[in-house]
């Protein structure tokens, strides 16, 4: 059987894999970039956290959620990693669930794969991006600049439109459109988000662990602990990314508030503060934070609170030492929404699952069409889980409603 597998990101990559296990089918690989993986290969700031040991339902989104559970429970977290393992490549687990390659390189993740397929009978071609795919008489042909492909079967492993400047385009919704499918609104997730500039610009570059609350007026959407860093445009950071999916979906008045010291309550904070001018009455206001947080970070509070920087900390009074702590606890950014889709990990929303078999990814409207991975409409949180469902999912629809 001819199988044409279009996309060599990482649910293309396992897809082609298994539907070349059956040694009767032949498997042909497009890829439009000049090599495969390019998106994976920068995941996790170059690290690859390829999985999560504490990968669940409750851990997805889109429409129907409890669409990936045959995935996942075909080709769970132990399978996956088994598979990996199998492959060559060694992995470490830390405390919160998160898994990395030893090497603690993503490049070793594309590495193995890649070297898997040469050893494969799998026909890759990269830098070739097709330009458009029919069906037609019980078979599928996919056009490239060079020649036409056809095909018995046809897996759309293209990715979302999310990191445009790692090759995300949407193609995948394009072809699966011309197909009679529908997709959701598209968003992107686990991405920046911009703020009112006033107090962000100055604290470019800045790290700081905080706890998170994202509200939407007086309504609370999400809370989240972890670094979170400053940029000239706004907020950034593991913590941020994981409530860019809220801001994102949710329109109004959204707002992240840091609690810049959350092992202290505002009380004990009022108290150390009152006691640290007690003790440094002279000491400056641009430096009357140094010790507990950042110092850029404790000037810019200072000025949030509307004090000068230059006067000494015997000039505070009582409602100053207040407004600190205050402002320590609850940081106030109002957020303008976020980077877009050229700047996002993942893409939210996607072709409607509901048009597919969970049980294959089989297409419900053409035999022998199958798809994988971001392209449907299914995100993880933060943390490995799109790339788990990247890898159950094409592992999935690899097998061509098979057992291989």
């Amino acid at each position: 059987m001819r199988v044409l597998v279009i996309g060599a990101g990482a649910s293309g990559m396992i897809a082609a894999l298994t539907a070349a296990e059956d040694p009767n089918n032949r498997v042909t690989l497009l890829e439009r970039h000049a090599r495969v993986g390019r998106k994976l290969a920068a995941t996790g700031n170059g690290r690859c956290n390829l999985t999560n040991l504490y990968t669940d339902l409750s851990r997805y989104h889109g429409e129907d959620p409890a669409f990936i559970t045959p995935a996942l429970e075909q080709f769970g977290v132990s399978d996956t990693l088994r598979w990996f393992r199998s492959l060559g490549l060694v992995t470490v687990a830390e405390d919160s669930g998160k898994v990395y390659p030893f090497s603690d390189q993503a490049g070793s993740v594309v590495d193995v794969l890649r070297l898997a397929i040469e050893q494969s009978d799998i026909d890759l071609h990269t830098g070739s991006e097709v330009i458009s795919l029919t069906w037609q008489e019980d078979a599928f042909f996919a056009r490239t600049q060079e020649r036409l492909y056809a095909a018995d079967r046809v897996i759309i492993a293209c990715g979302g439109k999310a990191g445009g400047k790692l090759g995300g385009t949407g193609a995948g919704y394009y072809f699966l459109k011309g197909f009679g499918h529908t997709c959701t609104k598209l968003y992107p997730v686990l991405v920046q988000l911009k703020t009112d500039p006033t107090w962000v610009r100055s604290l470019k570059g800045v790290r700081a662990e905080a706890e998170i609350l994202l509200t939407c007026g007086e309504e609370l959407l999400q809370k989240n602990r972890g670094e979170v860093q400053f940029a000239e445009y706004g907020l950034t950071g593991p913590a941020i990314f994981e409530i860019s999916r809220a801001v994102s979906v949710t329109e109004g008045d959204l707002c992240v508030t840091l609690d810049l010291m959350p092992q202290l309550t505002e009380e004990e904070l009022f108290e150390e503060l009152s006691a640290k001018m007690q003790r440094f009455p002279a000491l400056l206001l641009e430096n009357y934070l140094t010790g507990m947080v950042q110092n850029r970070l404790g000037r810019t509070v200072i000025r949030a609170c509307g004090l000068p920087l230059e006067v000494p900390a015997s000039c505070l009074k009582k409602k100053d030492l207040r407004a600190i702590a205050t402002m320590l606890k609850a940081f106030r950014f109002p957020v303008t929404g976020t980077m877009g889709m050229d700047y996002a990990q993942v893409t939210a929303g996607g072709n409607k699952t509901d048009e597919f078999d969970p049980r294959t990814l089989e297409s419900k409207l053409i035999p022998g069409l199958y798809a994988c991975g971001e392209v449907l409409d299914i995100d993880g949180d933060c943390g490995g889980l799109n790339l788990q469902w990247a890898w159950s999912s094409g592992r999935l629809a690899g097998k061509l409603g098979g057992t291989t």
